[in-house]
């Protein structure tokens, strides 16, 4: 059986992988939900040209697709070497005593995340009731309460799924997911902010559909515990 040869490098291929970064770069300069045609004026690139590099730059995860669809933020793969080249954000002993408090309290998977550049960082996962997947997390926000609570902080983005997500907020202090990705399972998300009031990440739960669909009691647990843990990890 013949070997497979990798294919040569052609004189224009350097020109379009500086043109990809110089994509990725604008992305993290402008912020998540910069739009395409954005993209295009900024980097004097033709129309055609960016999206056929968005696209690529998507299907391999270096970008996401906003919640809302209508724009891009960096993605998973991304994460991943700003992962290898920053060391990963720990929790002080007094954040962990209130994470810690909110498990026992709760007694289901409670997840620490920030929002950064547009993107979910998990900075605490629980050990004992993991996320679902973290991958899917990081590719798709929006499918889950954590992406949604992003979405209603942008305030141009539209469409049903944000119009539920902000009743959610409004209603419970929390965005949810019930039911979606798997029939017996849910979870919310309670805003951790900063000093200015501004959403920098959440206090994540995971568990029974049920206890989404009447969340009183998770986030009985739940909202102390982020307005204790924003000043310690925001």
């Amino acid at each position: 059986m013949r070997e497979r040869t990798a294919p040569a490098l052609s004189a224009r291929q350097p020109g379009a992988v500086h043109s990809a970064l110089s994509v990725l770069e604008a992305v993290a300069h402008l912020g998540a939900g910069v739009t395409a045609q954005r993209l295009s004026a900024e980097l004097g690139l033709p129309r055609a040209t960016t999206y056929r590099l968005l696209n690529l730059l998507v299907e391999d995860e270096f970008l996401v697709r906003t919640p809302d669809l209508a724009g891009f933020a960096l993605g998973a793969k991304v994460a991943q070497l700003a992962a290898v080249a920053a060391p990963p954000v720990r929790l002080s002993s007094a954040a962990r005593a209130v994470v810690d408090n909110a498990r026992h309290r709760v007694r289901g998977g409670v997840h620490v995340v920030l929002f950064v550049d547009g993107r979910i960082v998990v900075i605490d996962a629980d050990p004992d009731f993991p996320l679902s997947d973290h991958a899917r997390l990081t590719r798709e926000p929006g499918r889950f309460a954590l992406g949604r609570l992003m979405l209603v902080d942008d305030p141009s983005a539209q469409g049903a799924a944000a119009e539920a997500a902000r009743a959610d907020l409004a209603r419970w202090g929390a965005t949810r997911q019930s039911g979606e990705l798997a029939a017996v399972s849910g979870c919310l998300a309670v805003p951790l902010r900063d000093d200015a009031g501004r959403l920098a990440g959440a206090l994540g739960f995971s568990g029974p559909r049920h206890r989404v669909d009447e969340p009183d009691t998770v986030l009985a647990a739940l909202r102390p515990a982020a307005d204790a843990l924003a000043p310690l990890v925001v």
